[in-house]
């Protein structure tokens, strides 16, 4: 009878991470990016009153509105692999945290895309449309994703499956988008930035395992 093959430990489920995890992440990051940009050139922040939205403008936040879905999409599947491979190993209170979070977070970021959709319909940026999109996305979604960054930084540590770099920006990133997130612009963009580099480098522990 041929023996069983060694059961990995927690840690080594996590670094042998289907290869979809890492992707989702990357594609998340870039679609998430994407969104913000093409948003924050449609709805610029800070301008009061009703402006009319030209041409350009109108096309950037259609095509910022139809990318969200699937951010989210990618976002939760991202979510969903690294839990699969961390949960049994981490206490219940961080995981529950780390997906809780992840779910508000997206469900957060939804609302906003449909508070900027009615800026759309209308084709007038009022500041109310405005300003009621931007507090939904930095107040409370980037809030949330602080959060989510925090947890997951904590399992990391926790389990010793990231490096101290990598567990330190990601704590840096989430004190940064809790504290400064709502007041300084393009700020936002850290939260994808930290979430392709955690991508980038489940995607490298993969490739490097086999060989070691």
């Amino acid at each position: 009878m041929s023996e069983r093959a060694p059961r990995a430990t927690p840690g080594e489920d996590f670094l042998t991470t289907p290869r979809a995890a890492g992707v989702a992440g990357i594609v998340f990051a870039l679609l998430m990016a994407s969104t913000i940009v093409l948003s924050r050139i449609a709805l610029p922040h800070g301008t009061g009153g009703e402006i009319p939205l030209d041409a350009d403008q109108r096309q950037a936040l259609s095509w910022s509105l139809q990318i969200v879905p699937f951010a989210g999409i990618a976002f939760l599947w991202f979510t969903g692999a690294v839990r699969a491979h961390t949960g049994q190993a981490e206490d219940r209170f961080i995981a529950t945290v780390f997906l809780g979070s992840g779910l508000v977070f997206t469900a957060t970021l939804f609302a906003s895309a449909a508070a900027a959709g009615t800026v759309l319909n209308s084709g007038v940026s009022s500041e109310f449309g405005r300003g009621y999109a931007h507090t939904l996305l930095v107040t409370y979604a980037l809030r949330m994703a602080a959060v989510y960054v925090a947890s997951a930084s904590a399992i990391g540590r926790r389990l010793g499956v990231m490096p101290r770099p990598l567990i330190a920006f990601g704590f840096l990133v989430a004190l940064v988008l809790l504290v400064a997130a709502s007041t300084v612009p393009w700020l936002e963009l850290l939260f994808p930035a930290w979430a392709l580099v955690v991508s980038l480098y489940i995607l490298g522990s993969a490739r490097r395992r086999p060989a070691a």
